[in-house]
């Protein structure tokens, strides 16, 4: 299999060919059958690397595959290659094992839609750049697919183009990505200056041994600004809410198998250049934290069921990077795969309800659904249970390995921890918010209650796949102190040896805390998610008028929250606003109209001005032209004798 890696993006850019070129006129069915397929070739071809790999010696699971050269500059030598290692191995069962489940029920789901070859093109060419992402060796095939995926985030959220909302989202992910985009290509610049290299393992060698610089720094903080576009972190997250206004599927796929999870592979894979750059490492920890917290706030208020989910992602992103940031580089790839079971399962239980509803988004219309859609209803509790961090469940142990990290870690900060506790409760509060008002007490719309239903098989299964990987999911990472032998921080080892390494090196005189200790915070991360399901099941089922009088007493805070703090607002007064004016009156006006166009057309006049001049000389006349050269000649005569008298 290593030099067959290339078939992993191969078969859903065949896909894209094939649906993008040869379907045109054939039925749906064939379509998603074509799309789908070609995405499930690409898990089975990750499988059979991955059994490969896992037969070799730890410290030797690398197998590269350089599949053609491609740019040849000098000192700069660019391949066409891939590296599949435990870290892309992961990410490559994860993406195209989910994005699979995520084609299958898109076939019912986008049943009837105008459009729908186009669709399947577009989401097999998300998953073909997600995987040029995450098996690129070198920064530049990474940026390959990093754009990439960029660019089909713009196509399937601007989707239903016709619609001013869905085009507009579109390009608000477009131009919010071109900012954390440049930082990543500054970061690029930078390291090839520097190192000479931009091979991942090139570069990894050189930095062997050394300790950290202002290069690094300056370099890790401009990646970890391309991160903060892809993966939605402040300041850049205020993309992601509006990419709602895409097909359901869409935002299953963006939210839990591609895209956003692209910056936090992305700094796992630079390990090795964070771990020499404390300040680095402190700022993504920061922003992690804070990013969990605010946007966990916001899905308190939020009444469309896909934007609480969007918000979710938001703060669940920021305890992947909380948990990078303190140099638990295992733990936050773990919960970004566990996140990616029950993320999914979210997105398409939502998807069902909407299917059922007619395109209904908003909660306070919904409620008595689990009597209609048991199976949906179910795996959404299901996948609720697992994002709250309920013990037996795949989020339970991504999640608590992230939060005793961020205690236990000299890198990590008591402050970081209690955030992140006080995050884990609000979690489980807001998702059990939207599980009452969506499928328990009596319904609010009865027209629409009436008309709800069960989606088909080819929607319920996939998302009953998903509910059992969300359980199961996070087995493979069961810690020594519940007696596992945490198999997946194990098996990633190798990857993180160099940045675990000096992350270790620097917490040499850290405290050791006792087995009580983290036993005790794992209970308490229990009891506070325990708390926010109560609360929620006290104000929306027992004292479901309780959200109301808290609105009414709190309005000025209700209405800050609900309106996400008016972030957006802020931004288009202080940013968009002030852009527009600037490269209106300026750019545009004073800069391309007066400055460019008028010295253009300042020449072009001067030159017809004098044309003009001159043209009177051509009159057409014989006499005065015999005048001309008259006159001509007794100034030549002149000037003539004029010299010969000097």
């Amino acid at each position: 299999m290593a030099d067959l890696i290339y078939l992993i993006p191969l078969f859903p850019l065949a896909g894209v060919v094939i649906n993008g070129i040869l379907m045109r006129g054939r039925g749906e069915k064939l379509i998603g059958t074509i799309g789908s397929l070609t995405v499930f070739a690409s898990f089975v071809a990750s499988a059979l690397a991955f059994r490969e790999l896992i037969q070799l010696d730890p410290e030797a699971r690398i197998m590269t595959n350089v599949v053609f050269p491609w740019i040849s500059s000098g000192a700069l030598q660019i391949p066409i290659a891939f590296q599949f290692d435990p870290l892309s191995a992961v990410m490559c069962l994860t993406v195209s094992g989910v994005a699979f489940l995520i084609h299958v029920y898109s076939i019912g789901y986008m049943h009837g839609e105008y459009g729908y070859r186009r669709y399947f093109t577009y989401l097999n060419l998300f998953v073909f750049a997600m995987l040029m992402l995450v098996l690129g060796n070198n920064f530049v095939v990474m940026f390959v697919g990093w754009e990439g995926v960029g660019l089909c985030s713009y196509l399937l959220i601007g989707y239903w183009y016709e619609k001013k909302s869905a085009s507009d989202a579109g390009k608000k992910a477009f131009i919010v990505n071109r900012i954390g985009d440049f930082g990543f290509l500054l970061a690029m610049f930078l390291i090839f200056w520097h190192f000479g290299s931009l091979e991942f393992e090139g570069v990894k060698a050189q930095v062997a041994g050394q300790h950290g610089s202002a290069v690094i720094t300056v370099a890790t903080l401009l990646l970890f600004l391309g991160a903060t576009g892809k993966s939605a972190q402040i300041p850049l997250y205020m993309w992601l809410p509006d990419a709602m206004e895409g097909p359901t599927p869409v935002s299953a796929l963006i939210h839990a198998a591609t895209m956003v999870t692209a910056g936090v592979y992305m700094v796992a894979r630079t390990n090795f250049l964070f771990a020499l750059a404390p300040v680095s490492m402190g700022v993504v920890a920061t922003v992690g934290a804070i990013t969990a917290f605010y946007a966990a706030t916001i899905g308190f208020a939020q009444n469309d069921i896909k934007r609480v989910l969007a918000y979710s992602t938001i703060s669940q992103l920021g305890y992947m990077f909380l948990a990078v940031g303190v140099g638990a580089f295992a733990a936050g790839i773990f919960h970004l795969m566990t996140h990616a079971f029950f993320k999914a399962l979210l997105f398409m239980a939502a998807g069902s309800v909407m299917h059922a509803l007619a395109g209904e988004l908003d909660m306070r219309k919904m409620g008595g659904l689990r009597s209609k859609m048991p199976a949906t209803f179910l795996t959404f509790f299901l996948a609720t249970l697992a994002i709250s961090g309920i013990p037996g469940l795949s989020g339970f142990f991504s999640k608590d390995e992230i939060l005793w990290t961020a205690f236990s870690n000299t890198r990590g900060h008591l402050l970081l921890y209690a955030i992140g506790l006080v995050t884990a409760g609000m979690t489980a509060f807001y998702m059990f918010r939207a599980v009452f008002m969506t499928f328990f007490g009596k319904p609010r719309d009865e027209h629409l209650f009436e008309h709800a239903h069960e989606s088909p098989k080819v929607m319920t299964i996939p998302l009953w796949i998903l509910a059992f990987l969300a359980i199961v999911g996070g087995y493979v990472g069961v810690p020594k102190i519940l007696g596992g032998m945490n198999r997946f921080e194990h098996f990633l080892h190798p990857v993180f040896a160099q940045g675990n390494h000096v992350i270790e090196a620097s917490a040499a005189h850290a405290a050791h805390h006792s087995h009580s200790i983290e036993l005790g915070l794992m209970a308490l991360s229990v009891i506070v998610a325990l708390i926010g399901i109560a609360a929620a099941y006290f104000m929306y089922m027992k004292k479901p008028e309780s959200p109301a009088r808290f609105a009414e007493r709190f309005p000025v805070l209700y209405k800050t929250v609900y309106n996400k703090y008016y972030w957006d607002e802020w931004n288009d007064a202080l940013v968009v606003r002030p852009v527009k004016w600037s490269s209106t009156n300026f750019l545009w006006g004073f800069f391309d109209n007066i400055l460019i166009d008028g010295s253009v057309n300042g020449v072009a006049w001067l030159a017809r001005w004098f044309g003009g001049q001159f043209r009177k000389l051509q009159s057409g006349y014989v006499f005065t032209y015999a005048l001309s050269i008259l006159v001509g000649a007794v100034v030549i005569f002149g000037a003539v004798f004029w010299f010969i008298g000097l």
